[in-house]
């Protein structure tokens, strides 16, 4: 027997606006299209298809066999948190390990934002950065960064965006979805203004780190007068192809550290026990594998930039890092007498006509742009791209 409800489900107000991202609703439509018998080629997500390193699965199968399946500690197995400090210079109570990079950020902010503080998000952003903020019941301040910038926050428009319930700042570098990447300059020149302020925390989103196709530069690293004030975030996910795995992890000062445990003991205690012996692995193993992924991942830029600066109508800047292109679509616009009246409408017309799955700049804060991942293999992206031409060259006779 199937019980009825007897009242009508109200969310809570937290949840207003709040859904599932574009990103996955996308994704989600490109499987049901598949479904159907349509051929689809989705570069909409954003996955390594590289596998996990043999040697990774091969610690966590013997982690588990060696009985290691038990509750780990909340913030973390003490191994795979030393190894971690050690890399940075950092203590054991500087670290927390996380269901993923992601769980790190929520925690972050559910332990500091209070209803009404601000969080400054530089805009092309990450989606979940504004909906995490949001269900802590705080408030985004974006900042639009255009591709003239470099996609990237200078520290005029920094400074014009604080205030006094400002709490924290966002960055990342490499950037999901532009590709920028702050240089140790950069860096400095921002964290000169936030020294003025001292009440504004940064978060900086590292999870693309061995991703760098230049120099990389990490935030706490070049800016040691910010360093109490300064969480770094990083994971396995995407250099080690581990997304699957679920391990992220944050370094920070020992009482943000503390607050974050408390709110993760309450959520989903310590992550699981063998993906973090996998983690141990991936950190402690021959870093030379990354070097050689993301060797393969530059060519794959060069490949997509170049032919997407071919398409009438897209304008591309060249990624520094990560594994997205976030072309400009301005051109096929309407405000430039182009047929579609926005990013969305283009990214929707080229699933139907082209079945190619890319997302609209709108989720990540700035229209007018497309996000393409390049994390796919050759013959997808050369598939892909070349329907788009075809697509677009249709449209443009």
């Amino acid at each position: 027997m199937q019980l009825e409800a007897t009242g009508k489900f109200q969310p809570a107000t937290r949840m207003d606006g709040l859904a599932l991202s574009e990103i996955v609703q996308i994704s989600e439509r490109a499987a049901e299209l598949r479904a159907e018998g349509r051929d689809i080629v989705a570069l909409s997500t954003g996955e390594p298809d590289f596998p996990t390193p043999p040697y990774v699965i091969t610690a966590a199968r013997d982690a588990a066999l060696a009985g290691q399946t038990r509750y780990t500690p909340t913030a973390g197995a003490a191994m795979l948190r030393d190894a971690i400090a050690h890399r940075v210079g950092a203590g054991r109570n500087n670290v927390i390990v996380s269901t993923g990079a992601k769980q790190v950020l929520a925690n972050a902010l559910m332990a500091t934002l209070d209803p009404g503080d601000e969080v400054i998000i530089p805009a092309p952003y990450w989606t979940s950065y504004s909906d995490i903020v949001r269900l802590c019941q705080a408030r985004t301040v974006t900042v639009p960064c255009q591709m003239t910038d470099g996609f990237k926050l200078s520290p005029k428009s920094l400074e014009q965006a604080i205030t006094p319930r400002t709490r924290w700042l966002m960055l990342n570098s490499p950037s999901n979805p532009s590709g920028a990447v702050y240089s140790a300059d950069e860096f400095v020149a921002l964290a000169a203004v936030l020294e003025r302020y001292p009440d504004v925390w940064v978060i900086s989103d590292e999870i693309y780190q061995h991703l760098t196709y230049g120099e990389f530069a990490s935030f706490a690293a070049v800016a040691p007068a910010m360093k109490e004030r300064v969480l770094t975030v990083n994971g396995v996910s995407k250099a080690w192809s581990m997304t699957g795995w679920r391990i992220g992890w944050g370094i920070g000062p020992s009482a943000l550290i503390a607050a974050m445990t408390a709110v993760q003991g309450q959520f989903t205690s310590g992550a699981s026990s063998v993906s973090q012996a996998g983690a141990l692995a991936a950190i402690l193993g021959d870093r030379a594998l990354l070097a050689e992924r993301c060797a393969v991942m530059k060519g794959r830029r060069d490949y997509v930039v170049s032919a997407l600066n071919e398409m009438p109508g897209l304008q591309c800047a060249v990624p520094d890092g990560a594994f997205y292109a976030f072309p400009s679509c301005a051109g096929l616009l309407e405000d430039a007498g182009g047929p579609f009246d926005s990013d969305a409408a283009f990214c929707t017309w080229l699933l139907e006509e082209a079945g190619v799955a890319l997302v609209p700049g709108r989720a990540f804060g700035l229209p007018g742009h497309v996000r393409l991942s390049f994390a796919y293999s050759d013959t997808e992206l050369s598939d892909a791209l070349a329907r788009m031409a075809k697509a677009l060259r249709g449209l443009t006779r």
